[in-house]
């Protein structure tokens, strides 16, 4: 996380060059990197691919794409020619063995032109089918046998339930060394996501608030306001609970509630990471119902506009019981936080699109204030992770005037003011893959341990008939038991009424 820009000379292959991954996400990020001299001074991109493409036309490809998807679309012709010259789009089949020599052969001559062997970072931007033979062919040609130089990104899904995961891992741990595996969760490179532990550990005034002494509860809210768009037929077997409770919100729950590494170094931080996921206490197959929902979309309206029901997705079984939402309740079993619930809930098609997590504090308050109209609110400290970048601290204040009438206020830190072109979460994780830096990437034990807490409750879900299925209108902020689960405990969800829907406070004809 804190680079070294001087990298070694290093060889990029992507398979799936030609992908949607490639186009909207990989080359604009390569790009940026490049423009901003995060590069190795020596590299070359290798795109693989089942269609062909000459040299010139793959470029073009690559050209629009950057045009269409990347943050920085000012460059000259000089600066795009120098990049393009690090692109080679080579025809591949990754069930073919002459494939797996070209590249072989595309390396040494790399190696030569550069003086030395180059690292070698290959992303597999593949179908989970095709992760064991792509690992096999490597191995076999041995093109990624440096442990310290060469390393193979994985896209997620990351397996499919826990026993798949534990067969995958062991089939890339007979291939590669763990330190060469990257799996990758872009959502761990979103700028406010990194800053959650910069936040905690590096300021005096909160780490020691940090536990069930200080804290009520903790919220972590992703909300998408679209639905499964074109993505119905693969969605239909994955699900909320899979697609992002499994990974992006179980991730996003370490770096809120993992244990302080004794240095600031990638493998302490990855094992308060599993440390955190073991203390999760599981949830008994008896008990899902009370500590979790899941609904499906309904037909409604988002911005003003008809939005059909879940059901009628094109590739969606008109019968399907999959689930677009879910909301879930937590208890860590460690000193730290015990008692404290962590809330959680995704879904598709909502209000908003809206990612936060919301610490909610305990009210301390020992003055009684005098009764009026404002009571006294909870101190909350907001996250915003998307689409508004911030950091938010409620607080209570006197309100201006000769009574003693409390009101809310609000100390705001946010990112788009100090850096409106800063790079996202693909830049972030490439750079880090190519600096051998692993801190954002998950290990083989953190996604066991990840599947194993949602284990009991895929397995009702898909296999058992107590789990009710609640439905939602589309633009709605879920069903109503989701809204129950947390007011059981006297809790509602604060991300539904963010900050940044309030109007602002006017002081002298100023925005504050």
């Amino acid at each position: 996380m804190t680079h070294d820009i001087q990298i070694k000379p290093t060889s990029i292959v992507v398979f799936g060059g030609t992908g949607d991954l490639a186009k909207r996400k990989l080359f604009p990020a390569f790009f940026n990197l490049y423009m901003d001299g995060r590069m190795p001074s020596q590299f070359q991109i290798i795109a693989l691919g089942r269609q062909p493409y000459e040299q010139e036309s793959f470029r073009d490809y690559v050209h629009e794409n950057i045009l269409a998807f990347s943050r920085n679309t000012n460059f000259s012709q000089e600066q795009w020619q120098a990049f393009q010259d690090h692109i080679t789009f080579h025809k591949a089949h990754i069930d073919d063995d002459s494939s797996y020599d070209d590249l072989n052969m595309l390396f040494n001559k790399n190696d030569a032109l550069w003086g030395e062997r180059g690292n070698r970072l290959f992303y597999l931007s593949i179908a989970p089918s095709f992760i064991e033979q792509v690992s096999s062919g490597l191995k076999r040609f041995q093109l990624a046998d440096d442990v310290t130089g060469d390393r193979i990104i994985f896209e997620k899904p990351f397996g499919y339930d826990k026993s798949s995961a534990i067969r995958l891992n062991k089939l890339l741990a007979n291939t590669f060394h763990e330190q060469q595996i990257y799996r990758i969760d872009h959502y761990l490179g979103k700028e406010t996501v990194q800053n959650i532990l910069a936040f905690r550990f590096g300021n005096s005034i909160f780490e020691p608030l940090w536990n069930n002494r200080h804290i009520d509860s903790v919220q972590i809210t992703v909300a998408e306001q679209v639905g499964v768009e074109n993505r119905g037929g693969y969605y239909d077997h994955s699900g909320a609970l899979r697609d992002m409770i499994q990974n992006h919100l179980l991730q996003i729950l370490c770096m809120v509630a993992m244990e302080a590494p004794e240095e600031f170094e990638s493998e302490q931080i990855r094992d308060r990471k599993a440390d955190l996921l073991k203390s999760v206490r599981r949830i008994k197959r008896e008990d899902i119902n009370h500590y979790t929902v899941r609904a499906q979309y309904d037909a409604g309206q988002i911005n003003g506009l008809p939005k059909k029901a879940y059901r009628d997705e094109p590739g969606v079984n008109p019968l399907s019981t999959t689930e677009t939402f879910v909301a879930m309740k937590f208890y860590i079993d460690n000193e730290r936080w015990l008692g404290v619930p962590f809330y959680m809930r995704t879904g598709k098609s909502l209000q908003q699109k809206h990612s936060a997590v919301v610490i909610n504090f305990k009210d301390s308050t020992k003055t009684k204030f005098p009764a009026n109209k404002n009571s006294i609110e909870n101190n909350q400290l907001t996250i915003n992770i998307q689409p508004e970048m911030d950091i938010r601290l409620s607080f209570m204040s006197k309100q201006p005037g000769l009574d003693m009438e409390m009101t809310p206020a609000q100390m705001v830190f946010d990112y788009f003011q100090c850096a409106s072109n800063g790079p996202e979460a693909y830049e972030t994780l490439l750079l880090d893959a190519l600096d051998g830096d692993s801190t954002l990437f998950m290990r083989s034990d953190q996604v066991e341990e990840a599947w194993d807490i949602i284990e009991a409750i895929q397995e009702e879900w898909e296999h058992g008939d107590l789990s009710p299925i609640y439905s939602y209108p589309a633009g709605s902020w879920g069903p109503e038991a989701a809204d129950e689960l947390l007011k059981r405990q006297g809790h509602r969800w604060l991300s539904s009424f963010p900050p940044f829907t309030q109007p602002a406070i006017q002081k002298h004809g100023t925005t504050v």
